[in-house]
């Protein structure tokens, strides 16, 4: 690699590492860098996945404090990320990425349009189903478990707005603290890409000069992001990851067009 090839993707995946520590999507900048310099597709998507996992790991640390107020729900919501990132990992493996890339930009749509209107939605819910005055604000229904699945799922085979989506899912069953929502999809996004590790290190499918640098900057702009996002506003917040969702389905429809 030459040092400016060095220099893009350590740029890049820092920059990827804070996206996906505050509202997801750093695979929009990782994984094209990748493609830049010349690094195969399918070994891309390997490296990438395995770049961005100290990263997410960084920003769960980040947000330690929220996430121990989910002490009942994070085992199985761990479990659970588990299994789907499994199942996901053994997916790439056995297809072809042509197929599924065409949905991506659709999946964006959804998951972006889900979490701007997530309030409005979650109000009409809870006139479904009212919530009890003493029921557990942050409990997770099996919906949000079975949602949780095919996120992993799709996270595991290749992550392109994964946070998205998460954050969608969680902001629709009625969690209202965006820093809370984004602790969780910190921790939940390092359980998948750790089950993408072990995948894709074990099939030899990883470029581990190109990740050893990015999973330097990447972890570091992990932890960067996850302490900028605390200091922002949370209606700043929702705006640029609302933004941030924008954004990628706009590229992925230009991608696939």
């Amino acid at each position: 690699m030459s040092l400016a090839e060095i220099a893009l993707i350590a740029i890049a995946a820092f920059a990827a590492g804070a996206a996906n520590s505050v509202a997801g999507g750093g695979t929009f900048f990782s994984f094209p860098a990748l493609l830049a310099i010349g690094v195969p597709p399918v070994v891309a998507n390997a490296s990438n996945s395995v770049s961005l996992w100290p990263g997410s790991l960084a920003g769960a640390w980040a947000f330690r404090r929220e996430l121990k107020r989910f002490a009942r729900s994070l085992p199985m919501l761990s479990a659970v990320a588990f299994v789907g990132g499994i199942a996901g990992g053994l997916l790439l493996l056995a297809t072809s990425n042509a197929a599924f890339a065409r949905l991506i930009p659709w999946l964006l749509l959804v998951a972006t349009v889900l979490f701007a209107f997530s309030s409005q939605i979650s109000t009409v819910v809870k006139r479904w189903k009212p919530t009890p005055a003493d029921a557990d604000e942050r409990h997770i229904g099996p919906g949000g478990y079975l949602f949780q699945l095919v996120v992993s799922i799709y996270g595991g085979f290749f992550g392109a707005g994964m946070g998205i989506l998460m954050i969608a899912a969680l902001a629709i069953q009625g969690f209202k603290d965006v820093h809370e929502i984004n602790a969780l999809k910190n921790w939940l996004s390092a359980v998948i890409y750790s089950v993408a590790v072990a995948t894709f290190a074990i099939a030899g499918a990883v470029s581990w000069p190109h990740t050893l640098v990015m999973l330097v900057t990447a972890t570091l702009g992990g932890y960067w992001g996850a302490t900028m996002a605390r200091r922002l506003p949370a209606v700043w917040l929702r705006r640029v990851i609302i933004a941030v969702g924008g954004l990628l389905t706009l590229y992925y429809f230009g991608k696939t067009a």
